[in-house]
C-alpha cells in the first residue's frame, strides 16, 4: 500500500463503495478507433516502494520504458512529493522522509485510531517495509526530474512537471519547510479553527512562494506544466467541505477584509455558500494563475499549462461531497479558461452520486466553454476490454487526449504486455 491506496482502504471499511473506479460510460467500442494522445502521471517515490526497484537512473529507465510500452507519449513527473521535492530545489527539503508523527507512524490514540480507519488491512510488516523504503530514497543526491527528462527525451517521451500546487502536506506528516515556518498562513474555517498544514493563496507571501517553485521548474527542460489543484493537505482535517459540499475554508484575514471592503458585510455573518463570499475566496487562486501564466510565457512562450481540477460528482476523504470547482474547491476554472490562463484541463476520476468519466468530461467542457483542450480521465486498465471502453468513451465525447491514472499501476497488472500492446495500438489509431 502506498499513500494513494489508503483512500481505497478507507472506503472499503466505510461501506464497500468503490472509491476510484474507472467510471467509464458503458459505450460499445467504435469500429474505427481514433488516434489519441495518451499520457500518465508518475510518482517516482510510489513506484520505488514496489519490490526490487532500483534507485537512480536504472529505476527511472524501468519506469519510462514501461510508459513508452503503453503508448503514453507524455509523462507528468511528480516534482512535489507532498511538501518535499524530487528535484534539486532550494525551497523544498528533499523527499522522502516523513515527520516523526506521520500516516505510517501515528502518535497518540486518536491518530492511531484514524490510521486503522483509513488503512485497516495494512500489516505492521508492510508498514516496516514502507518506512524502510522511504529511508532508501535520497533525493538530496539524486535529481529524479533531471534524470527523467534526459532519458525520456532520449526515447521520445515528453516530460511535464506535475506540481501538486495546492498542498504542502500529503496524508499527514509531510509538511513543507515553508508551511512549518509560517503557521499564520494556514487555511481557516468559519469557526476560526485553522487547518493543520494547508496554506492559503489569500496571502501574497504564499503566492510568491508558489510562483518561486514554478520558477525552479522552468529552469528544467520540461515539456509542460501540469498543475494539480485537487490534492489538499492533511486528511485529519477532513471533511474540508460543509454538508452542501461548499469549501469550509477561506476565512483567512485577507479574504474576510476583501469581502467586507467590496460587499460591506462580515463574512462570518453570511452563509458559507453565499455567491459573493465564494467568489471572494476563489479570487486569490485566480490571481495566482494569472501570475503563473505570465511567468510561464515570459520563460517558455509555448510551454503548455494544464490543470487537474474537480467536477460536480467529486469527493474528498470518506466520500465527503465537493460541490464542483468554484463552490467546492474555490477554483474559478471558468475564468481561467475565459482569460486563457490554461491550455488544457482534466477532471479527476473520483466519483460519487452516479458520476463517471463521461459526465465529468462534459461538465468540465461546459464549464470551460470549449475554450481549452479538455482531456478524459481513466485508471490504468485492468485488461484489454477496459482499454476498449476507455477509447470508446474518448471517442464518444470527442476527446483527443486520455490521462491514465497512475503510471506505476501498470507494473501490477496481470497481462501487462497485452494491455500495453492494446494501448500502443490505440495511440496510433489502429
Amino acid at each position: 500500500m502506498n499513500r494513494r491506496d489508503f483512500l481505497k482502504s478507507s472506503l472499503a471499511c466505510a461501506g464497500g463503495v468503490l472509491v476510484a473506479s474507472n467510471g467509464l460510460a458503458q459505450t460499445a467500442p467504435s469500429s474505427s478507433p481514433p488516434k489519441l494522445i495518451l499520457s500518465a502521471p508518475l510518482t517516482h517515490s510510489d513506484w520505488m516502494l514496489k519490490p526490487n526497484m532500483a534507485w537512480g537512473a536504472e529505476g527511472v529507465k524501468h519506469m519510462l520504458d514501461a510508459c513508452k510500452a503503453c503508448g503514453w507519449s507524455r509523462v507528468h513527473w511528480r516534482v512535489f512529493d507532498a511538501g518535499r521535492s524530487t528535484y534539486k530545489s532550494k525551497l523544498l527539503a528533499p523527499g522522502s522522509t516523513p515527520e516523526e508523527n506521520s500516516f505510517y507512524s501515528p502518535k497518540g490514540e486518536e491518530d492511531q485510531a484514524l490510521f486503522k480507519k483509513y488503512a485497516p488491512t495494512v500489516t505492521p510488516q508492510r508498514i516496516a517495509e514502507i518506512q524502510a523504503g522511504f529511508l532508501k530514497m535520497d533525493y538530496s543526491t539524486f535529481d529524479s526530474l533531471a534524470c527523467a527528462i534526459e532519458y525520456g527525451h532520449r526515447i521520445g517521451l515528453k516530460i511535464d512537471a506535475w506540481a501538486t500546487i495546492n498542498e504542502d502536506d500529503h496524508g499527514w506528516g509531510w509538511r513543507s519547510e515553508f508551511a512549518k515556518a509560517h503557521p499564520e498562513y494556514r487555511w481557516v474555517r468559519k469557526d476560526g479553527k485553522p487547518y493543520r498544514s494547508q496554506i492559503s493563496f489569500s496571502f501574497p507571501q504564499v503566492r510568491e512562494y508558489k510562483l518561486a517553485l514554478i520558477k525552479e521548474l522552468l529552469d528544467y527542460d520540461i515539456d509542460g506544466l501540469f498543475l494539480d489543484w485537487i490534492r489538499t493537505g492533511d486528511v485529519r482535517d477532513n471533511p474540508q467541505t460543509d454538508a452542501d459540499g461548499v469549501a469550509d475554508s477561506g476565512y483567512e484575514t485577507p479574504n474576510v477584509e476583501a469581502f467586507k471592503q467590496k460587499h460591506k458585510l462580515d463574512a462570518h455573518e453570511v452563509a458559507n455558500g453565499d455567491e459573493g463570499w465564494v467568489r471572494t475566496r476563489a479570487e486569490p487562486q485566480t490571481e495566482f494563475m494569472r501570475d503563473a501564466r505570465k511567468l510561464v510565457k515570459s520563460a517558455r512562450k509555448d510551454l503548455p499549462l494544464t490543470v487537474m481540477v474537480g467536477h460536480p460528482w467529486h469527493y474528498r476523504g470518506l466520500l465527503d461531497k465537493i460541490d464542483g470547482n468554484l463552490r467546492g474547491l474555490l477554483l474559478d476554472v471558468k475564468t481561467w479558461a475565459n482569460e486563457k490562463l490554461i491550455d488544457g484541463a482534466v477532471a479527476a476520476g473520483y466519483y460519487r452520486d452516479g458520476g463517471n468519466a463521461e459526465l465529468a468530461y462534459e461538465a468540465l467542457r461546459k464549464e470551460t466553454g470549449n475554450a481549452i483542450d479538455v482531456w478524459t480521465y481513466a485508471w490504468v486498465p485492468q485488461n484489454v476490454a477496459e482499454v476498449e471502453l476507455t477509447v470508446a468513451t474518448a471517442g464518444k465525447v470527442g476527446a483527443s487526449h486520455v490521462l491514465f491514472w497512475e503510471a506505476d499501476y501498470i507494473d501490477d497488472r496481470p497481462g501487462a504486455a497485452e494491455i500495453q500492446k492494446a494501448l500502443r495500438a490505440r495511440a496510433q489509431g489502429l
